[in-house]
């Protein structure tokens, strides 16, 4: 890999290839397809991109629609976000009418109090039935706006919390739809927002580092044991990593085997030490069925390490700990290496499955 220079070439548009992959291949560009085909782009689920794939070039949308629902029950239903945001829009279409009945009702009692006022301060009748008339006028008014105002009040702690209610529910849509489905840790979307956040203060790009792990020889454990033991296998290296850092670390799994952390407020050694740490408790976790006594293990990690302050950016940042990671695995896998200045990727991996 190059090192970082002014006439570096700019990063691939992700958003652009696959929505050129889509148009190729006939595809509505609609946010429910997009999802799609993104997730085939980062090869996080290999059967999915096999079910695509198999469509052909000309895949209908209820080819399509069926996938979805089978791959992203959860957050695949066409109409969940736009139904919450359709009720919450309605909630405070409510809650603005009866806003504006209360300042109605202000206004009648304003002209009431005038009224009085004016009763009050007219020469043409006694006092007594002057002061009589206006405090009958003014007991009612008030009465009436006071009993209005808690039936208001009531109405708008009720609407509060439907809404509420409604943004919770669209706060777990969120959640949802940037979590992995299989190791229920972040996924790449929200990887990609987090690292991003990393170069959005100094302070936090002084003192963050990023860790990619791959999985060691994954696809001969897929080969040899079938891809259901392989994602088995892959929730419990998930669950490992996330047991043995601090609680506010990032961890994602960002495609296939491959892992990342994201830690802030931690020096360079720190970062190389819980590396070293996950390796080594993962190294000596035992991969057996209980019931046939097949050891599938053992399963070890690669990983590379590279601080913020060494990238000129996310994407720079990630190539650069990338470019460790396999630095790692040429060295003999299940190890740590740190990224230097001078070190080129070799490897020949590529993530670009949609090609223009």
């Amino acid at each position: 890999m190059q090192t970082a220079t002014s006439n570096k070439a700019p990063a691939p548009d992700i958003a652009a290839q696959i929505t050129h992959a889509m148009r190729m291949m006939g595809v509505a560009p609609i946010p429910r397809n997009y999802e799609l085909y993104y997730e085939a782009y980062l090869g996080s689920n290999t059967q999915l991109s096999k079910d695509l794939a198999a469509l052909g070039s000309r895949a209908t949308q209820e080819e399509l629609d069926a996938i979805g629902a089978q791959y992203f029950s959860h957050i695949h239903h066409p109409h969940g976000i736009e139904r919450a945001h359709n009720t919450l829009a309605a909630k405070l279409t409510e809650l603005v009418n009866l806003l504006k009945d209360e300042q109605y009702a202000l206004e009648n009692y304003n002209k009431v109090l005038d009224e009085a006022y004016s009763n009050m301060t007219s020469k043409s009748a006694a006092s007594a039935d002057i002061l009589r008339h206006a405090i009958g006028i003014l007991t009612e008014a008030t009465v009436d706006t006071m009993n209005q105002g808690k039936e208001r009040v009531q109405t708008v702690v009720q609407k509060s919390f439907e809404m509420e209610v409604i943004r919770q529910e669209l706060d777990e849509y969120k959640r949802i739809a940037n979590t992995d489905s299989l190791t229920r840790l972040a996924n790449r979307r929200a990887f990609d927002d987090a690292l991003a956040a990393v170069y959005n203060s100094e302070h936090r790009r002084n003192f963050t580092g990023l860790l990619v792990a791959d999985i060691d020889h994954f696809k001969k454990v897929n080969d040899t044991f079938g891809h259901p033991v392989g994602d088995k296998i892959l929730a419990t290296v998930g669950s490992v990593i996330r047991a043995n850092l601090r609680r506010d670390a990032f961890v994602a799994r960002t495609g296939g085997e491959e892992f990342a952390v994201i830690l802030h407020d931690i020096t360079q050694e720190e970062c190389l030490q819980a590396a070293d740490r996950i390796r080594t408790v993962l190294a000596g976790t035992p991969f057996k069925n209980s019931k046939t006594g097949v050891n599938y293990g053992p399963i070890t990690l690669s990983v590379g390490v590279c601080m913020a302050t060494e990238a000129d950016d996310p994407v720079d940042l990630y190539n650069k700990a990338d470019v460790a990671l396999y630095s790692a695995k040429n060295a003999g896998r299940n190890r740590t290496v740190l990224f230097e200045e001078g070190m080129r990727k070799d490897s020949g991996r590529n993530w670009l499955i949609y090609r223009r």
